[in-house]
């Protein structure tokens, strides 16, 4: 029997894992297979605190080996199956189950592609899901966002603080972001949108140097027609990696995991009537499952010892600097919810 367990090997799970090997609770971490999580997928990273320039999988590594020198236990395996109730909380892998007193889901999330020639091997030299995390890398160059919903929306918006120019493209003739964010973007003299159109392939050999793309507008037959560009930010959504715990947890209607916190801040936008509270959490569900949750515990899940943080969690920010944050206060909550409990 385990005192925790941690599933996850990105900055939410190596956080917390710090945090209870320090607590003397010898925290055993599910790393995944292959192990870092969306942080080894970028190539330098420049906005964590404490270091001006590190490779993601460089700071992964710092990570672990801090947790497994103060007691972490790590496993670069995937859970393939889990058991989670009040009375019992089971993880399976290929080769073992273990039992475990609390639990910390930190799955993260993955990033939707276009799944087109050059985007894979291009990650990192050019082809990015995060504005936030490297628009700096594009100041006064060209880059284009494909996407239209909020998202893409706001990655535009973010990324005209760097680039002189910023191209959308939509694959339909309208957008279907908020009109506030619509409004943004179309007096933004920067952003430049090409409508009914599809990225057919990333082109560049060490980076990014331009996409091929071809309308599919039905009225108008046309050949595909290539832009020159230094960046493509794919903004067509999110997949939270939490698939094996459905049913089990209550999650939204994503795949994202309620917390504590998240329900609250639900309810409270659910009884506030402005636009600028958009509730993400139909408020039939909300009334149905309040109940199943302790308010004494921010990060706790709908079932009493099982935790969640990180990007399986953050819908809003997924950065690496918030999901250790969360890592940090999920491991304090099982340290007190361990002594309580």
């Amino acid at each position: 029997m385990e005192n925790v367990i941690i599933i996850g090997g990105g900055p939410a799970g190596l956080s917390s894992a710090i945090y209870l090997a320090r607590a003397g609770l010898s925290p055993l971490v599910f790393a995944g297979s292959p192990p870092g999580g969306q942080l080894t997928l970028t190539s330098e990273v420049e906005n964590f605190p404490g270091y001006d320039s590190i490779l993601g999988g460089d700071l992964i590594d710092k990570m672990r080996k801090q947790a497994e020198k103060f007691g972490a236990k790590i496993i670069d395996q995937n859970i393939t199956k889990t058991i989670l109730s009040i009375s019992k909380k089971e993880v399976f892998t290929d080769k073992k189950n273990y039992t475990t007193k609390s639990l910390i889901i930190a799955t993260g999330a993955k990033a939707l592609w276009l799944d087109v020639p050059g985007e894979k091997e291009l990650q990192g030299k050019g082809v990015s899901a995060c504005a936030t995390c490297d628009g700096f890398f594009f100041r006064d160059k060209i880059v284009a966002v494909v996407g239209g919903g909020d998202t893409a929306m706001e990655e535009a918006l973010t990324l005209t603080k760097f680039a002189k120019k910023v191209y959308i493209i939509h694959r339909r003739d309208s957008f279907r972001a908020s009109k506030i964010m619509q409004e943004r973007v179309f007096t933004n003299k920067k952003i430049e949108v090409i409508w009914n159109t599809v990225v057919e392939e990333v082109i560049g050999n060490l980076k990014v140097e331009a996409i091929k793309f071809k309308s599919q507008n039905s009225k108008v037959k046309s050949e595909s027609q290539k832009l020159e560009v230094d960046g493509v930010f794919v903004a067509i959504g999110h997949k939270p990696d939490t698939k094996i715990f459905d049913e089990q947890i209550e999650l939204d209607e994503k795949g994202y995991v309620i917390t504590t916190a998240r329900l609250a801040m639900e309810m409270v936008k659910s009884r506030v009537k402005s636009q600028k509270s958009k509730v993400t959490i139909k408020n039939e569900k909300l009334e149905k499952i309040v109940d199943k949750f302790d308010f004494d515990y921010q990060m706790l899940t709908s079932v009493p010892g099982i935790f969640a943080a990180g990007d399986c969690v953050d819908y809003i920010y997924r950065q690496a600097a918030t999901a250790a944050g969360m890592g940090v206060a999920a491991a304090l909550e099982v340290e007190r919810w361990l002594e309580e409990k």
